[in-house]
């Protein structure tokens, strides 16, 4: 089905509507007609005795508009009439239009309305002469009743046309029949919260009551905390060829991104207004509305970009990766930390959760709502920097965490106060194996230990050799 061309923006200039379809106002200025898109056919439909030359079938233009004569020899609109709302159209018999037949009607006009083919003017210009004038019985093809009470002759009239103009009379009919109203619209926003800067689906969609879609429909976009990609320099975009629903790109700019769709649909009912009674008769046109305003939204909240927390714990000296050291994240009164759906970030406890260095003594806490402060408590402290440990105030340190962004953090740890070994000659001075025992005071009563040993290593060694003296002094 070929798109809307321009539709909204003619809907827009026209006069007030009401179901879209009016007719001219009493009182206007009898002037000549000025026929706009669409084709003469040769010879005319006689009536009232008289063979006439041509017949007019297509649009005509009135106060800068193009309108659709829509009762068979009724006298044309003259270019001085005005607009109103006005009320529903029925058959040049006076009798109400069959509900398909309306619905035919207020689509066509929609659709085709501001056509600028002559062959698209033409055939809707035949097809609502047909719809609204067309014989009840042969007698009213009489050519000798006057022009208010002739009928259309619809095959006289349609064997005059081009064929171009004939194929053209037969899709506008197939393509109302297929997609007249009423039409239901709706938008729908993401289900979960969207996150400001970064782009998701909302889904329009215009459907027949069947859930079919239906094609080439300009849509006109509104949108406040938010961007929408694709639309046209009216703000407009089309649904799909394919039938499918219409996929708005939108992008968050704010915390309540709301988007609204604006749509023309077809009216149920089509609406004239009837001009002044003018001695050639009454004058009926339809202006190039036959639709309904429809508006539908939706809003979402929206939250900022998610942020990383990286945490290091290091030796205070060294600096090198402390593994294996168990950290609490929290907030700074101790409250568990959001993650970016708004969830605590807690362990199986229920208590703001734990996490553990690795190998290289860091770690990393994604997916954090932004922005919040974080602060990460040392829980208990690694082996090998426990005297430095303070249980009733551990180690801790707090940051702002930025939306999108990576949140450096870092632990320092003191080791325990170094020892120093204490050697042991296992023999003569020479002898390779030493025992290691730990000082209580660091080096200088480690060296004082080692001197002690090495004074009772001696005077027990002296003591053998007197022995010794002895023993030899007795067998003399």
């Amino acid at each position: 089905m070929r798109t809307f061309k321009k539709l909204l923006t003619a809907v827009a200039g026209s006069a007030v509507l009401a179901g879209g379809v009016l007719l001219a106002t009493p009182g206007a200025a009898v002037a000549a007609p000025e026929e706009g898109i669409g084709h003469e056919t040769k010879p005319g439909q006689p009536y009232a005795g008289v063979q006439r030359d041509r017949d007019w079938l297509g649009s005509y233009i009135v106060g800068d508009k193009q309108v659709w004569c829509v009762q068979f020899a009724l006298k044309a609109p003259d270019t001085g009439e005005q607009y109103q709302p006005g009320d529903e159209l029925l058959t040049k018999w006076g009798t109400p239009l069959p509900d398909d037949v309306a619905a035919n009607i207020s689509y066509l006009l929609l659709r085709y309305g501001s056509t600028q083919n002559p062959d698209e003017a033409a055939a809707l210009a035949h097809l609502l002469h047909s719809w609204t004038s067309p014989p009840r019985t042969p007698d009213d093809l009489d050519p000798g009743k006057p022009f208010e009470q002739i009928a259309y002759d619809v095959d006289f009239q349609f064997g005059k046309l081009p064929q171009s103009t004939k194929d053209a009379v037969e899709r506008l009919r197939a393509d109302a029949e297929r997609n007249r109203g009423p039409w239901q619209a709706s938008l729908a926003a993401p289900e979960q919260e969207q996150v400001i800067g970064q782009q998701a689906d909302w889904t329009f969609t215009v459907e027949h009551p069947d859930g079919r879609g239906v094609t080439g429909v300009p849509v006109r976009i509104n949108a406040t905390d938010a961007e929408v990609e694709g639309l046209d320099e009216n703000g407009t975009i089309t649904t799909p060829e394919s039938g499918e629903p219409l996929q708005l790109k939108v992008t968050p700019t704010g915390p309540n991104p709301k988007v609204s769709g604006e749509l023309a649909t077809p009216a149920e009912r089509p609406h004239v207004q009837e001009a002044v009674q003018n001695p050639d008769g009454v004058q009926r046109v339809v202006s190039t509305g036959g639709e309904k305003q429809l508006t539908v939204d939706d809003t979402v909240p929206a939250v900022t970009a998610p942020g990383t927390v990286s945490v290091g714990k290091v030796d205070e000296q060294s600096k090198a990766g402390i593994a294996g050291v168990a950290l609490r994240v929290s907030l700074p009164d101790d409250q568990p930390a959001l993650r970016q759906d708004g969830t605590p970030l807690t362990g199986q406890d229920g208590q703001p959760a734990v996490i553990t260095t690795g190998p290289e003594g860091t770690a990393e806490i994604p997916d954090l709502r932004t922005p919040q402060e974080i602060k990460i408590t040392e829980v208990a402290p690694a082996e090998g920097y426990e005297e430095a440990f303070d249980p009733q105030q551990p180690p801790s340190v707090t940051g702002t965490l930025e939306p999108g962004a990576t949140l450096a953090l870092n632990l320092s740890n003191k080791a325990n106060t170094p020892t120093v070994p204490i050697r042991i000659p296992a023999g003569d001075p020479g002898a390779g194996g030493v025992v290691e025992l730990p000082g209580d005071d660091g080096t200088p009563a480690g060296l004082l230990g080692l001197g002690a040993l090495a004074l009772t290593s001696a005077a027990v060694t002296g003591g053998v050799a007197y022995r010794k003296r002895l023993v030899s002094a007795g067998r003399r």
